[in-house]
């Protein structure tokens, strides 16, 4: 399925073709294993999985690595940093930091999609150094200070 809109040059070393759009509305477009072989992954431990892919996205925009739902429920492997940002002046191989969090060994096969690549915009910020900051209703509360009183 063709995406449209936003043209991102790849170069693909893996054999897959690039990443592709599965549904109408897919947000996201599947990263696939560039292996040469499977790799088993021990309950709690992570690895870098090559994608043989390399990018040039866009100034004014990132690439967000997150984990496949699939993945997470039925298999407990998940990226570790999620979402992964991938900056627009980088050239390097796309890579994705899978952990296990099952009590099982599991294996991870050449091609197997492994996460989701999401492309969106950024906004830079310039900061202003204030003394004190507007009023709000919520205040300094955070850390569950919303739910007060809620069972």
């Amino acid at each position: 399925m063709s995406g449209g809109g936003l043209r991102i040059r790849v170069i693909v070393d893996s054999g897959h073709g690039p990443p592709r759009y599965e549904t109408p509305h897919s947000a996201g477009m599947d990263l696939r294993a560039h292996l040469p072989e499977g790799i088993d992954l021990a309950p709690g431990e992570r690895v870098l999985v090559p994608t043989g892919l390399r990018l040039q996205i866009p100034p004014g925009y990132e690439g967000q690595v997150r984990p496949r739902s699939g993945l997470a429920l039925k298999r407990g492997l998940t990226v570790l940093n999620a979402p992964g940002t991938i900056d627009a002046d980088y050239r390097g191989e796309v890579g994705v930091i899978l952990v296990n969090l099952s009590a099982e060994p599991q294996r991870i096969e050449p091609g197997e999609r492994v996460a989701q690549l999401v492309v969106a915009p950024v906004t830079r910020v310039s900061w202003e150094e204030v003394d004190e900051l507007d009023a709000s209703e919520r205040g300094g509360g955070g850390f569950g200070s919303t739910d007060a009183g809620q069972p």
